[in-house]
């Protein structure tokens, strides 16, 4: 024979060393409050595109009557308004949906 197969774990029989698994990947669900810092803050720290300020609650009362359901479209769908453009995800499609959720919900709670 030329060779052999061998499977993830198996010996190899001429060094006698066992191969290497593949590392696989962690995944670290990132906080409400670190996505804002990481993220949000980019815009809704100083207003920029007609981004809510984190804590001005006056430019927050009107979306927050529009209730939770359409805050938390906007946030993961993006929005085009009168007041300024948010992009899906804020940009970050790399988050995850609970992360831009969480993430909102941090923003709401700081700002009511």
């Amino acid at each position: 024979p030329f060779g052999s197969a061998r499977l993830p774990g198996d010996e190899d029989a001429e060094s006698g060393l066992a191969s290497v698994p593949s590392a696989q990947p962690v995944v670290t669900v990132k906080t409400g409050p670190q996505v804002y810092n990481e993220a949000c803050v980019a815009c809704h720290g100083n207003g920029i595109g007609g981004a809510p300020r984190l804590g001005d609650t006056a430019t927050w009362v009107p979306r927050i009557a529009q209730g939770l359901e359409v805050i938390q479209k906007h946030a993961l769908e993006g929005y085009t308004g009168e007041q300024g453009y948010m992009p899906p995800k804020g940009g970050r499609v790399d988050l995850s949906d609970g992360e831009i959720l969480d993430a909102v919900t941090y923003m709401l709670d700081e700002s009511r």
